[in-house]
């Protein structure tokens, strides 16, 4: 396991990498991005290493999901298919002590829980709150992709990427960042939109050095 220092050095390595990449908004072109890889997330007047700081990591499972797993998060409005959504609604409801996050937290993706749960949603307020969360991440966050064909590569080398900066002392929040509303301690605490994953081991300089390889190709 890389020492504080090199974890440092790896994770300033990692996050002028990805700023030089070319960065997407919204809205952007579905089209010019990869079909299978890796993203990462910015946000407005977050930094770290002096660069735009990368608040979020993240991949998807299924081939060829990526185009799909960025609408989810920046177009589809459904928390319950974007953890990412549903953590931006939580800490939007949390700081204005919203009695309704406990029906926020619900995952209403079964019908057997969109029954269970039918008399305590309210459906128009909780798609006003989509809105809300919509409007936050299209006018804060940017995004930058890497391509990763493998799935087995996509998902070790996101949580090396997700642990190095999670263990890094230079990426740190700034005092106004919006995540520090929300009711997840990690997520308060890291400075990412991450629950999982934050203590793992990060990369070493090999590791780093081959990533990076694997990448430009």
């Amino acid at each position: 396991m890389a020492d504080r220092e090199s974890v440092i050095k790896i994770c300033g390595c990692l996050h002028d990498f990805f700023n030089k990449l070319p960065r997407f908004r919204f809205p952007y072109d579905n089209q010019l991005l990869p079909l299978n890889g890796i993203y990462v997330l910015f946000e407005n007047g977050e930094r770290g290493h002096c660069l735009d700081r990368i608040v979020r990591v993240g991949s998807h499972t299924g081939q060829n999901n990526l185009r799909k797993r960025m609408r989810e998060h920046f177009i589809r409005e459904n928390k319950d298919r974007s953890i990412f959504r549903k953590n931006i609604g939580k800490a939007l409801l949390y700081a204005r002590n919203d009695q309704y996050l406990r029906q926020w937290n619900y995952d209403l993706t079964s019908k057997k829980n969109r029954v269970r749960y039918k008399h305590e949603v309210d459906w128009k307020l909780q798609q006003s709150i989509e809105n809300e969360v919509s409007k936050i991440i299209k006018d804060t966050f940017s995004f930058s992709v890497i391509h990763i064909y493998n799935r087995e590569a996509r998902m070790k080398y996101e949580k090396k990427m997700i642990a190095t900066i999670g263990n890094c002392s230079k990426c740190e929040a700034s005092d106004n960042w919006f995540g520090k509303h929300s009711p997840k301690n990690n997520i308060r605490q890291s400075g990412l939109w991450l629950k999982n994953g934050l203590r793992q081991a990060p990369f070493s300089w090999d590791e780093f050095s081959q990533f990076i390889q694997k990448v430009k190709v």
